[in-house]
């Protein structure tokens, strides 16, 4: 059985062939079609860095389909992202490509390792407005859709 998986696609340092932030973005994604069933990307975003990051983003979110289960999805991004040449270090810090399960169509997952949906995508609009423009219809949490819990960061934000 098939599922499709929602992936944050990150970067914020120059990879020695991929070039800058975002060619290692489009890399990634080209290297999520070949070892999956890609089945939507969301056009490239650049956002500034948060939390001690340094260098800004480039961001995007790809939806692909796999027979995975979610534990084996993210043993396959976390390969991925070291076939890029991402190594452990500080945890805030700059790295060439970072990969995180947003959510599945299975629904809910929570193990030792991983949650999904994602704990912080309510709160990352780098991750939630990408995921809307490919999938506003998509259920999170409860009956709220992408496309409702992106309005509802957008209201947050405008707050004086």
């Amino acid at each position: 059985m098939n599922h499709l998986y929602a992936i944050a696609i990150g970067s914020n340092r120059p990879h020695g062939r991929h070039g800058r932030p975002a060619g290692v973005v489009a890399a990634a994604i080209a290297e999520l079609d070949r070892l999956f069933d890609l089945f939507d990307a969301a056009p490239l975003v650049l956002n500034p860095a948060t939390g001690g990051a340094g260098r800004d983003f480039a961001n995007s979110v790809a939806i692909v389909e796999s027979p995975l289960s979610p534990p084996a999805m993210l043993a396959e991004l976390k390969a991925l992202e070291r076939q890029f040449g991402r190594r452990p270090g500080k945890r805030w810090g700059a790295r060439v490509l970072d990969l995180d399960l947003l959510a599945w169509d299975g629904g809910r997952w929570r193990d030792r390792r991983l949650t999904i949906p994602h704990a912080r995508l309510e709160e990352r609009p780098f991750m939630l407005l990408p995921l809307a423009a490919i999938a506003p219809h998509w259920r999170l949490r409860g009956s709220l859709t992408v496309r409702q819990l992106a309005a509802r960061l957008g209201k947050r934000r405008v707050k004086p």
